[in-house]
């Protein structure tokens, strides 16, 4: 199975969950990916992505100092799989000395430790086929019936949508997609 590069597109509260989400974007297309992150892990990835430096090392600039003293290169992280609504990810590390190694991580500690080594980050096409928040999804055309037994308008379905994604409210986003995935597949 493919892994497809993406881009940290944005960082935002989520409010329901007063936590983070970081919200990756497939660099070749509009598929995109919200992972719910902590406080602490939302800074980290902010600190990386706007290049601040602190006086002592913090955990993840530890473990970029690590890779790079044992002469190890970080090629890519790869956000690897989805269970029960975690994800799961690797970082991907080679060296001369100690050959090629998958080590296990957290996305958001992944994501951080990538954007300071300038590794690629990668997901599994089978994960963002299960959990993308796509453009395309929003024009789809979906029958189904309300509680009053019409049909929902196009309008709607999208108005729904685009106001769960623009508010940034990934879990209902995410809720919604399901929705339209399950009516779209009877």
């Amino acid at each position: 199975m493919a892994n497809i590069p993406v881009k940290v597109e944005k960082i935002a509260y989520h409010s329901p969950t007063h936590s983070y989400a970081i919200l990756l974007r497939e660099q070749n297309g509009d598929r995109r990916l919200p992972v719910i992150v902590g406080a602490y892990e939302a800074q980290a990835i902010a600190m990386a992505i706007e290049n601040v430096s602190t006086p002592r090392p913090m955990v993840h600039d530890l473990v970029g100092n690590i890779i790079q003293e044992i002469d190890a290169q970080l090629v890519s992280v790869i956000i690897s799989d989805l269970k029960d609504g975690v994800y799961y990810a690797n970082l991907e590390l080679e060296s001369q000395q100690y050959g090629s190694h998958q080590v296990d991580a957290r996305p958001s500690d992944a994501i951080a430790i990538a954007l300071r080594l300038s590794a690629e980050i990668m997901i599994s096409e089978t994960v963002l086929d299960k959990a993308d928040v796509s453009e395309k999804e929003i024009s789809r055309v979906i029958k189904s019936k309300d509680s009053t037994g019409t049909e929902p308008s196009l309008t709607k379905l999208e108005s729904d949508l685009n106001r769960a994604i623009s508010e940034e409210e990934y879990e209902i986003a995410a809720q919604l997609r399901d929705k339209i995935k399950e009516l779209y597949s009877d």
